[in-house]
């Protein structure tokens, strides 16, 4: 998911336009930035015996931040102040989200198929939701924690893949298990980049934390080059790669910001769930991937769990409650 970013120095007309905001076109582009997410899950498939996952992460993040680099132009001392007093939390934050959460995801895509990939992340908000609570202290309501079950329980659904006693015998696809990695770690990074509260922009925030994503994925990087073949990229590894750094990524990023500028964080990041409807299309058409009664099973659970955390949001306590 990208970081929403908000007007920067707004003048009068844009004031007045934010009053009568296009939602029909803001929900478009985030409809549409969905779609273009849920093609890199194809095309990283698609390419596992000609590209090694560190090697996608590491070009995907790096190459997608110099597309959104001239975000920066009217930053440069923000940013570079930014980069001084923060260098270690802008790594840490950045390589659990654009360096560890992809390069896991692109791993368990070894293993396991696409639409379970999308299924099992689409739990990522629920894992963030429980992270905001122990973390943040952010109240969690008795329908929430429900919820929070109830998708758990679709996942593991999945994972076994509707062989519930495999959990009994430990035998357990390490490809599931990569992906709920993967959904930790950007809810890891979700969470922390909320707490670390940056005074920059969202959108060049964005471009430094997709940098420090590159550096992160740097030595993995670098192992594969030695350590793997699949590093001597054919076209189709090319093609892939370019889908995923430009439309998958600068462009995806740009449009959810954009979406979120106009809808607003909540309203725009329910839209992720279409995410997992657009991985099962694709998959079916250019994967030939199928749907199974576990596929079904699984996703009405995480959806009840979903809709119970969406739906009866927890007050907030005043200042000062325990």
């Amino acid at each position: 998911m990208g970081i929403p970013f908000g007007p920067i120095n707004q003048n009068r007309k844009e004031a007045d336009q934010a009053k009568t905001p296009d939602l029909a076109g803001a929900y478009a582009l985030g409809v549409f930035c969905w779609l273009l997410s849920a093609g890199v899950y194809i095309a990283a498939k698609a390419v596992v015996k000609e590209m090694p996952p560190w090697t996608l992460c590491f070009w995907r993040a790096s190459l997608a931040g110099l597309i959104l680099f001239p975000a920066l132009r009217m930053h440069h001392s923000a940013i570079a102040g930014i980069v001084r007093r923060r260098f270690f939390a802008l790594l840490v934050i950045g390589g659990l989200g654009f360096s560890i959460a992809p390069g896991l995801m692109y791993t368990g895509l070894n293993y396991t198929t696409a639409m379970n990939a999308g299924l099992i992340f689409a739990l990522m908000p629920v894992i963030t939701m429980i992270l905001a609570r122990l973390l943040l202290n952010e109240p969690l309501g008795l329908q929430q924690a429900a919820g929070a079950v109830l998708a758990i329980f679709g996942m593991a659904i999945i994972v076994v893949r509707g062989d519930l006693s495999a959990f009994l015998r430990l035998q357990l696809n390490p490809g599931e298990l990569l992906i709920i990695l993967s959904a930790v770690s950007f809810a890891f990074y979700t969470v922390l980049l909320r707490k670390a509260k940056f005074d920059l922009p969202r959108l060049p925030l964005l471009v430094l934390l997709l940098e420090a994503g590159g550096i992160v994925a740097l030595p993995f990087y670098i192992w594969e080059l030695a350590h793997d073949d699949r590093t001597a990229l054919n076209m189709r590894g090319l093609l892939a790669l370019a889908y995923t750094v430009a439309p998958g990524g600068a462009l995806m990023y740009y449009l959810f910001n954009r979406s979120v500028e106009v809808l607003g964080a909540s309203k725009a990041g329910v839209l992720l769930y279409l995410q997992t409807v657009f991985v099962a299309i694709l998959a079916f058409i250019f994967l030939g991937e199928r749907l199974e009664p576990y596929h079904f099973g699984g996703a009405v659970f995480i959806l009840a769990g979903v809709l119970l955390i969406t739906c009866f949001k927890p007050r907030s306590k005043p200042d000062g409650a325990t």
